[in-house]
């Protein structure tokens, strides 16, 4: 068969300089990049209603709407996406993030007591009690929003995904570092309860920011990283030796952002 280029010469024959120079236009204009097979996306509520990545390995789908207490209204749309990952690397075809948040009275809902959907939660910081905004009611907090995370947004078996928390300063945080992790451990309590795995999403900085140093009895300490940050996949690669956001984690995944999307990168 004819190739494109010498089917667009033959009709300049006659015209050697412009055959040259539209062969030149034609070498200029890169081939459509192959997917890579150790990059994935995550997408969430700023993509409603907008064309999604193609031909990605997997696809990381964000839960809320921008607040730890709503709801992605393009969800179910968007998981469906990510089902069609191609799946070739070691990570999941299609995880979950949420959104976290610490914002003590000055939310819209916030706990009175250890008890919550009917269930009585084994809280490690004792009695949560009314207008308390420390540790206790902080972990029930995060058992919380875990909770309605897993059963009132849609997600059809959330035992079978793995559930990033996506912890960052522009969420409600409170300025009490421990009351911060409870809520975190609170999360991944939950979710433990029901035989989800987790993991952390963040930066360095905002991680230190928001939470501390994590002690290595905090069931934090051994979550994987997935880190944000780089520009580009060769920064982004080079993130997998970065340090983890704990001590005791590894990093599974780097972040970085092309073209309007969010891309990432697999470590394992």
């Amino acid at each position: 068969m004819m190739s494109a280029t010498r089917s667009v010469l033959s009709n300049f024959r006659w015209f050697p300089a412009l055959a040259v120079t539209v062969l030149l236009m034609l070498q200029a204009v890169p081939a459509e990049a192959a997917p890579n097979p150790s990059v994935g996306n995550d997408v969430s509520w700023p993509q409603c209603g907008k064309a999604l990545p193609k031909g990605q390995a997997f696809g990381i789908v964000g839960v809320n709407n921008g607040l730890a207490n709503t709801t992605n209204p393009c969800l179910a749309t968007q998981l469906t996406w990510a089902g069609s990952s191609s799946g070739t690397t070691g990570q999941p075809r299609v995880q979950l993030y949420v959104n976290t948040a610490n914002p003590g009275l000055a939310g819209s809902w916030w706990p009175t007591s250890n008890t919550y959907a009917g269930t009585k939660v084994f809280n490690p910081y004792g009695d949560c009690k009314a207008n308390d905004v420390g540790p206790a009611c902080s972990y029930m907090y995060g058992w919380a929003k875990a909770y309605d995370d897993a059963y009132i947004r849609g997600i059809s078996n959330p035992s079978g995904y793995t559930w990033w928390l996506d912890v960052e300063t522009g969420n409600s945080w409170s300025g009490d570092k421990v009351a911060n992790r409870a809520d975190l451990e609170g999360m991944v309590a939950f979710f433990g309860s029901i035989n989800a795995k987790t993991g952390i999403y963040s930066t360095a900085t905002q991680w230190s920011q928001i939470t501390g140093a994590v002690p290595s009895t905090s069931p934090l300490y051994t979550l994987p990283s997935w880190l944000a940050g780089a520009r580009t996949l060769t920064a982004a690669s080079r993130n997998c030796s970065s340090a983890p956001l704990t001590g005791g984690g590894t990093v599974s995944l780097t972040q970085y952002v092309s073209g309007g999307f969010d891309y990432d990168y697999s470590c394992t």
